[in-house]
């Protein structure tokens, strides 16, 4: 299992780069871990597995300033598990709920335990994406995704998608844009 902690850390330091994450940016994961053990989403949870993606990412996300937020399952509505001091910083409404790993998911329950100061929001905008087992992440990206292509996409059994974001480009056909932003 120590494997898909190497394999976790490779790849979100390479998200990190490909998709120019900064300081407060805020990444969103939805991981199944049972895809990651081999078994179908939903049907094998595994606290193990879990804890070792959140052991890859979690500290490499930590010392840029990033933030994780951790996608429930669907019997959380896809509810989010973040810091408390992010949910403040950008107004977000708290609500009550604690995942499990039969609600919430394993990932979600690991993300709850282990941060500093834990909340769940049922709405985000993040500026990138990592989706470990096909767990749809893009209702919580912002409005323009740009899938990414890394040097692997797999974490263990599990296929992983990854996606940064960028601002809309507006105008007609005089328009100019900001490279930058691109």
């Amino acid at each position: 299992m120590k494997n898909i902690t190497a394999q976790t850390e490779k790849l979100v330091n390479e998200l990190i780069e490909k998709a120019k994450l900064k300081k407060g940016d805020l990444l969103v994961v939805g991981c199944s871990s049972s895809e990651i053990v081999g078994d179908e989403i939903g049907h094998g949870s595994s606290l193990e597995a879990a804890e070792d993606v959140f052991e890859g990412l979690y500290p490499a996300l930590k010392e840029k300033g990033i933030y994780l937020a951790a996608q429930c399952c669907e019997h959380l509505n896809r509810a989010l598990i973040i810091e408390k001091d992010y949910a403040e910083k950008h107004c977000l409404e708290i609500v009550n709920v604690v995942p499990q790993p039969k609600a919430g998911g394993s990932f979600a329950t690991t993300c709850y335990k282990n941060f500093e100061c834990a909340a769940a929001v049922e709405f985000i905008k993040a500026d990138a994406g990592m989706d470990i087992g096909s767990t749809l992440i893009g209702m919580h990206l912002k409005a323009v995704a740009v899938p990414l292509r890394l040097s692997d996409n797999k974490i263990g059994s599990a296929y992983v998608t990854f996606a940064r974001t960028r601002a809309r480009c507006i105008g007609g056909i005089r328009a100019v844009y900001d490279d930058n932003l691109m």
